[in-house]
């Protein structure tokens, strides 16, 4: 019988596939370019693409969360570096997500900061819209930086303006 982490696991194959063609077109030579001054860098965008299902499926390993002051995003200094991030990351959150029962999944998940509750919620809803669908919103964002760049984005959900993966 299916577990309902099956179907995130699936989904996060699939995106998994997506998300690296997007990152390996991140130029090592623009890493520190914003498009604004309020905007995270090139490089800190990429690295936040490329860990936010590892650092937030680590975050649903727990039952609670204190959330930390997260400061400046850190930044890569070489496509090599974000890459691995990127492989290492993806390990890390299929073995956690892998290792959730029905019952792990549907549990209640809290998010506190200096002791007050931000939100409980099921654990299965937080892997959805925070490791998920946050993932794909920042995804989007950075192939905006690509054509800003110049650079060739890649299909994600079909053609884009530089790709038929149709013909």
């Amino acid at each position: 019988m299916p577990r309902i982490i099956d179907s995130i696991l699936m989904e996060l194959d699939q995106e998994a596939a997506t998300t690296k063609r997007v990152l390996a077109r991140v130029p090592a030579d623009k890493l520190s370019w914003k498009p604004h001054d309020k905007s995270m860098s090139l490089g800190q965008l990429a690295l936040h693409v490329a860990t936010v299902p590892g650092d937030v499926a680590g975050m649903t390993a727990a039952d609670e969360v204190d959330v930390p002051d997260f400061g400046e995003a850190p930044t890569v200094s070489s496509t090599d570096e974000l890459m691995a991030a990127y492989d290492k990351s993806l390990s890390a959150a299929r073995e956690i997500l892998d290792g959730m029962d029905d019952e792990k999944a549907m549990a209640t998940w809290k998010a506190t900061k200096g002791g007050q509750e931000l939100m409980a919620v099921p654990r299965i809803g937080v892997i959805r819209s925070i490791m998920l669908n946050h993932w794909y919103h920042h995804r989007g964002k950075l192939s905006v930086y690509l054509r800003l760049l110049n650079i060739s984005v890649p299909s994600i959900y079909g053609p884009s303006a530089d790709e038929n993966p149709w013909v």
